[in-house]
């Protein structure tokens, strides 16, 4: 059988052996990046979570908005009404009476549905903020990330194994910023 041809180097055939601080450097980086891949996609998830629910509160606010609009309007179909029936001869309200009646119920389911939509909009805000403190936890844990990603190319680069230390410390900031946003979900 031949050899294929391809040539693996060994340490041992290298002439400098292989630095151990340097292979801890790449693994470190190693698992870091793959941490921050997995934080990165929970945090864009949960942005996009906090954009869904910033959307249903303006949704929500706008029909608010239309619902009192039309409140407005049957208030003021009411009012015509009032005027109307108090300027009109007293053998000709009997009319006037019958939709001032019924205006007044129109405002009544208005108003409800008016109130409906602004209460699903509080709710759909207050969501969205209870889901923003945990995406600014995961934020900052991406940033600790990305400084100790940069504290180990520093190491790998001058040797200093003090450090390493430092980016394992910011490593395991983040990790704890990372958890303590999921325990706020």
């Amino acid at each position: 059988m031949s050899d294929s041809g391809i040539h693996i180097p060994h340490p041992a055939h290298h002439d400098h052996p292989a630095n151990s601080l340097d292979q801890w450097v790449a693994i470190f980086t190693a698992i870091l990046a793959a941490l921050g891949a997995v934080l990165s996609y929970q945090g864009s998830h949960l942005m996009n979570e906090v954009l869904l629910q910033k959307n249903e509160a303006v949704l929500m606010k706008a029909h608010a908005t239309d619902q009192w609009n039309y409140y407005q309007a049957v208030s003021t179909k009411t009012h015509l009404m009032e005027l109307a029936k108090a300027l009109a001869p007293a053998d000709k309200t009997s009319g006037f009476n019958s939709e001032i009646t019924k205006y007044k119920a129109q405002k009544a389911r208005i108003k409800a549905d008016a109130d409906h939509y602004e209460q699903a909009s509080a709710k759909a805000n207050a969501e969205a903020a209870r889901l923003s403190t945990p995406h600014e936890k995961m934020a900052l844990a991406i940033i600790l990330f990305q400084i100790a990603v940069a504290l180990a190319s520093v190491t790998a680069l001058t040797k200093r194994a003090w450090l390493m230390s430092v980016a394992s410390i910011c490593a395991l900031a983040g990790i704890g910023l990372w958890g303590y946003g999921l325990t706020m979900l």
